[in-house]
């Protein structure tokens, strides 16, 4: 009724003759409290109208909210924009409909109340689509204390990690691209939360606050040590996002004002790589004569472009993502079944055959 005060769990508390820190676990955390005690305070707060600590209060009163959270650690459009996320999200709702779950998406905008989204998230467990070191959304998944895994990191103790190993996928697909080159390039993911556009010269990769990013360059940097080429000296653009329109503006800047002519580049996505494609065709750079190109995800549409890439099953990833927060009794065969990586040999680098080589299975 209007004007009427709000029932807060204060009140229930004293209702129910019990501390406020009980009627919480009661609703969050219904393990923590002998079932007598949890009724008592589930009654007291059905007589005073409170409907809990959030939206999922009257679900929690069953112990789960029948949901499982994906923190996307990108805006939310991201979600449907982004070819990749879409196949990870693809594998994980697969396992919700096995289970019957809904499935609730939760982005990251890089302010204040992306950490308070979390935390009054109505959820049962939650995944992380890969986030940067120092983000406080890590600190809020864990105060949630729900069931969570990170997928590509960071690595974090009392969060699951499921992802393939970037920095020897890197370090071969690589030495693809450089593979009888003078003048490489790197496109990169953001380096840092702020995801700011720039051009570095080889950066140190432990900079970089995305663990993807970070080992993704430490491959790299392997990559162009065993090629004979000095790291500090190779480009690497970073970029705002996963978008193939970017990169190819970005591409085209690096091939028409480098002193030396860029004869490689080494993308961090399929996306960013055609971006790359596009611009090299734009100007007339012959592929991979002139300009020799890697990918990184094995899409539909690299395959189409006769694109050197690295391929792995994102799909995959998002089932072992969602089983291992649903199905944590099925931990021990889902190591059977680890995320592998493969490099497959196209026409877009030097000595590659024209029809597809998978030359390396991890």
């Amino acid at each position: 009724m209007p004007g009427q005060r709000r029932v807060t769990m204060p009140d229930v508390a004293r209702e129910a003759g019990v501390s406020a820190m009980t009627v919480s676990y009661a609703f969050n955390h219904p393990q923590r409290v002998a079932e007598a005690t949890r009724r008592r305070v589930l009654d007291a707060a059905e007589r005073l109208g409170y409907s809990g600590p959030h939206p999922g209060a009257r679900s929690l009163r069953r112990g789960r909210t029948g949901t499982l959270g994906v923190v996307l650690g990108e805006h939310l459009t991201y979600a449907f924009d982004d070819p990749q996320a879409t196949q990870f999200l693809g594998g994980v709702s697969s396992v919700c409909v096995e289970h019957e779950l809904g499935l609730t998406l939760l982005p990251v905008t890089g302010g204040p109340s992306d950490a308070a989204r979390i935390r009054e998230a109505a959820v049962d467990a939650l995944i992380l689509w890969t986030s940067a070191d120092d983000d406080p959304v890590l600190d809020a998944v864990l105060q949630r204390g729900l069931p969570a895994v990170v997928h590509g990191g960071p690595a974090r103790e009392g969060l699951g990690l499921i992802g393939i190993d970037d920095r020897a996928a890197a370090r071969a697909v690589g030495a693809a691209a450089f593979t009888g080159a003078r003048a490489p390039a790197v496109l990169s993911f953001p380096t840092g939360r702020d995801r700011q556009p720039r051009l570095l010269r080889g950066p140190a990769p432990d900079a970089a606050r995305f663990s993807v990013t970070r080992h993704r360059l430490q491959g790299y940097a392997d990559a162009a040590s065993a090629a004979g080429l000095d790291w500090a000296r190779i480009p690497v653009l970073v970029l705002a996002r996963n978008d193939r329109a970017e990169a190819e503006a970005a591409t085209q800047r690096l091939l028409q004002d480098s002193e030396t002519p860029v004869d490689a580049i080494a993308a961090m996505s399929d996306e960013l790589a055609l971006g790359a494609l596009a611009a090299a065709h734009r100007l007339d750079r012959s592929i991979p004569a002139q300009l020799a190109v890697t990918g990184w995800d094995d899409t539909p549409a690299a395959a189409a472009a006769g694109l050197t890439t690295i391929a792995q099953s994102l799909r995959h990833q998002g089932e072992l993502c969602a089983r291992s927060v649903i199905e944590p009794g099925a931990a021990p065969a889902q190591a059977q079944n680890a995320p592998v990586w493969q490099l497959v040999h196209r026409a877009s680098t030097h000595g590659s055959p024209p029809a597809d080589d998978v030359s390396r299975a991890h």
